[in-house]
């Protein structure tokens, strides 16, 4: 297959593969690059909800083929890339955002649960990593793009599977870039969110008692997919996506003491919900109805809320470093 540059705007003639193309910020992705001569691999383990973002992304123009898999499947992640190599010829870019998560203390979620949550957003990475670069390095180039959070910088309560599989993640990804540095035009970036309105929250599988949402500062899934395009076009090693994102790391390594105070209540307020929910698996084990896939959740950050959290966690941040050198 003919190279094709990264620079500018993305080529119409792109084969782009999206893992977790169903919902949330991958449904948005797909969408953000469909265009008139754009060749989509779309992807998730619902052939129904896949179908209707294919249809969409058809009706702008696209090529698209669907292919139900499962990054916990080796074997269909790698029909996945059999798919486009078959279709299109190659793969220029591959998105993974497939993502499950679980809300609840640690010792409050089932083994089974927190083991899964890991498999999908960990070890599915992997898995994910393993097929597209190996066909990367057939064709000497590739952007692999990973769709990461904030929470695998920082740490919350309530979410450990989830926080643990993106600090894991994080890791996997630098440790790839260490290992392709013989190959510059293969490219490992990692995507990395604050909250997004997506429907990961109401999907999740819960034992807290509590429904999840995401806390304020919350940004739209299609900035995050506008992130992802402009990395496909001119790769990053790491893309923030959020306003408060390094407020709340600098919090977060300088002030580890003051953190872990404001965290627990911050948490409660702002990331479970006062609606009492009753003990459930979510969509960790099986795909989540077609009907309850889509781009966006039901939840939104006016600019005020934006501007007063980021003021806030910033005055936090200032008072603790001045309570930190007083006691000196």
């Amino acid at each position: 297959m003919a190279s094709r540059g990264y620079l500018g705007a993305v080529p119409s003639n792109q084969v782009v593969v999206i893992t977790g193309a169903s919902s949330g910020v991958g449904r948005a992705t797909a969408l953000a690059f469909a265009r008139p001569g754009v060749r989509l691999v779309i992807s998730s383990r619902s052939r129904p909800a896949l179908d209707d973002v294919a249809a969409q992304c058809r009706a702008v123009g696209a090529e698209v083929r669907v292919v139900v898999a499962d990054v916990r499947e080796p074997e269909t992640i790698e029909q996945v890339a059999a798919t486009a190599v078959t279709a299109f010829g190659g793969i220029d870019v591959w998105v993974n955002t497939a993502a499950v998560m679980a809300y609840g203390r640690f010792e409050d979620v089932p083994a089974a649960v927190f083991d899964r949550v890991v498999d999908v957003d960990l070890l599915g990475g992997a898995t994910v990593a393993r097929v597209a670069l190996a066909r990367f390095r057939k064709q000497g180039r590739g952007v692999l793009i990973f769709g990461g959070s904030l929470l695998g910088s920082v740490v919350t309560p309530y979410t450990s599977s989830y926080v643990t599989s993106k600090w894991g993640l994080r890791a996997l990804i630098r440790a790839l870039r260490l290992e392709t540095r013989d190959a510059p035009d293969i490219h490992v970036c990692l995507v990395s969110p604050g909250s997004v309105n997506t429907p990961i929250y109401r999907n999740a599988a819960n034992y807290a008692g509590r429904g999840g949402k995401p806390p304020p500062p919350v940004v739209q899934p299609e900035k995050v997919a506008a992130a992802i395009l402009r990395c496909a076009r001119k790769p990053r090693a790491t893309v923030n996506v959020g306003a408060a994102n390094r407020i709340i790391e600098l919090g977060f390594v300088a002030m580890p003491g003051l953190y872990d105070v404001l965290v627990g209540p911050l948490m409660r307020a702002g990331g479970l919900s006062g609606d009492p929910m009753d003990a459930h698996d979510g969509n960790v084990f099986d795909p989540a109805p077609a009907a309850g896939e889509h781009s966006r959740g039901e939840w939104k950050s006016p600019r005020w809320r934006v501007a007063g959290t980021a003021a806030a966690l910033a005055g936090a941040v200032v008072a603790g470093g001045w309570a930190a050198r007083s006691r000196r």
